[in-house]
């Protein structure tokens, strides 16, 4: 079973947690035309490999944090807050 670390409450289980997708990515205005916000709504990359994505720990504390995470190995090489940078990608 895959592990997160929540920066509050330790390790924990995964299904503790809830996934909130990608981070950084930038809303449109609200003034966009359909196809921008049909862009930002349904069409996300789905890389293999590194990714940082937003997670909750939904049945813990409670608070959101960012993780990046290895797609294919589900290794998780960084854990920061929301609005931290992230850290350098490790070799």
């Amino acid at each position: 079973m895959m592990q997160l670390h929540c920066p509050w409450c330790g390790p924990r289980a995964a299904s503790e947690f809830h996934c909130g997708g990608t981070t950084a990515i930038a809303r449109p205005p609200l003034d966009c035309d359909d196809a921008t916000w049909g862009r930002y709504l349904f069409f996300r990359k789905n890389p293999k490999g590194a990714h940082a994505e937003r997670w909750r720990h939904t049945y813990g504390c409670g608070m959101w944090f960012n993780v990046r995470r290895d797609t294919v190995s589900h290794e998780v090489d960084a854990v920061y807050g929301i609005t931290e940078p992230a850290p350098e990608a490790t070799s």
